[in-house]
């Protein structure tokens, strides 16, 4: 788990900021779900003998009143679950999102942390496949709005829990053909979960992998339909994709569509966001069935990728820097100094109002570094005369000396060209 330093965190902030505008241009409202949850809810949605439930989840008894409990290591069911509790599906679909930390007990590494941070979007009580396109055509936008280049789309269809069982019993069948082949985490998972082997990483498991019996060959007419509508819409729209076989996602609850979105600029951790339709999630959880479609973008990877792709231009063009500067010095000045501050604060303006004590030459290197447009003076003189000097720091002008009740016209000329616009 890492500490996020001012300088990262301003570029997460132009990040959220970024997504959040796009999350209304489509519709989506918020919502936020506590950080701890009954165990029982993660086993039943997630899926006992997923990799999360078994290895990686943050469990502890409430010592109060003997409640097993975890901290969330995904935000799906919790959304679910919340949904269930206050009705929110009676009478209308809902489109939702949220953000917030996650928690999985995995192997650090770049890209990967036991505490990591998604922004999750869920769509509550759609059928078709339009909704399955969107999401995915909503992902190619915010990588366009991001100036994000090179991530690529992968898809796939895991059909019904009945095609899946009938996939399921050949490909048990072909993997006890390969008994003695098999790795140690593919024994292990052979009969509670063998559709994960296909999603191994192992060299020595590869070509076992790529004849196994294919998913694809099982499903019927209803699921063949819903994927090719997912893929008409996304052709239609132009998006870029490949159908990969082999894509299962960790958890069980997944039905349909699939998809991830892929780069390679970030090593082994390539995945930047991936989702898919759960349409049995709300019934398993206890609520009347409904079809649901969602996914989850991992905040650290796609800020990591920003860094790749842009480096120091998107850190510089994060940087929260303040309008003005407000430099002061003398026994009569600080009281209007800091009653200036406020009333230009009043006008709209962003003002860094200096603390701290010091010479007037190390106040104007603090402001210069602040990244301010310019610093405002306030000395015993200008006090006295209730008048601030008004400095450019970005540009070869002259200072000048300005009334006070004239000032926030003069920081709003000097920001935008026109008087009167603070707050613009």
């Amino acid at each position: 788990m890492n500490d996020i330093l001012p300088d990262e965190a301003e570029l997460w902030e132009r990040f959220e900021d970024t997504v959040r505008g796009w999350l209304r241009a489509y519709g989506y409202r918020p919502i936020r779900m506590p950080v701890i949850e009954p165990t029982p809810l993660f086993a039943r949605a997630i899926g006992a003998v997923t990799d999360i439930v078994e290895k990686e989840m943050y469990s502890f008894v409430d010592s109060l009143n003997g409640e097993p409990l975890t901290l969330r290591p995904e935000g799906t069911a919790s959304c679910v679950r919340a949904a269930i509790q206050h009705n929110l599906l009676y009478g209308s679909p809902q489109r939702l999102w949220y953000a917030g930390p996650m928690f999985r007990h995995e192997r650090p590494q770049k890209g990967r942390y036991r505490q990591f941070h998604q922004f999750g979007i869920e769509a509550l009580g759609f059928p078709g496949p339009d909704i399955d396109a969107e999401h995915i055509l909503m992902c190619a936008r915010l990588w366009d709005d991001l100036g994000l280049t090179g991530i690529r789309l992968e898809i796939n269809s895991l059909g019904s829990g009945a095609e899946r069982g009938r996939h399921r019993a050949e490909l048990i069948a072909y993997l006890e053909g390969h008994g003695d082949a098999l790795d140690t985490d593919a024994r292990r998972r052979l009969h509670s979960n063998p559709l994960r082997i296909l999603d191994s990483k192992s060299p020595a498991m590869q070509g076992i992998i790529e004849g196994a019996p294919r998913l694809m060959d099982f499903l019927g007419d209803e699921s063949l339909d819903h994927f090719g509508g997912v893929q008409a819409l996304l052709k239609d729209a132009g998006i870029p994709y490949r159908i990969n076989p082999r894509l299962v996602r960790g958890l069980d609850y997944y039905n349909l569509t699939v998809f991830e979105w892929i780069t390679d600029k970030l090593g082994a951790q390539g995945t930047v966001c991936a989702g898919g339709r759960y349409d049995g999630l709300v019934e398993q959880l206890g609520g009347k069935p409904a079809p649901a479609c969602g996914f989850a973008m991992g905040i650290e990877r796609l800020v990591a990728l920003l860094h790749e792709e842009h480096g120091e231009e998107a850190a510089q063009a994060a940087r929260m820097a303040p309008d003005v500067y407000l430099v002061h010095q003398g026994a009569e000045a600080q009281g209007p100094a800091f009653r200036t501050a406020e009333q230009l604060r009043d006008a709209g303006f962003d003002v860094l109002l200096h603390c701290g004590g010091g010479s007037f030459k190390s106040q104007m290197k603090r402001a210069d570094a602040s990244g301010a447009l310019a610093a405002i003076i306030i000395g015993d003189d200008e006090a006295r005369a209730g008048e601030a000097t008004v400095k450019p720091l970005r540009e070869a002008s002259e200072q000048k000396r300005v009334a006070l009740e004239q000032l926030a016209d003069e920081i709003g000329y000097l920001l935008f060209g026109e008087e009167d616009n603070g707050g613009v």
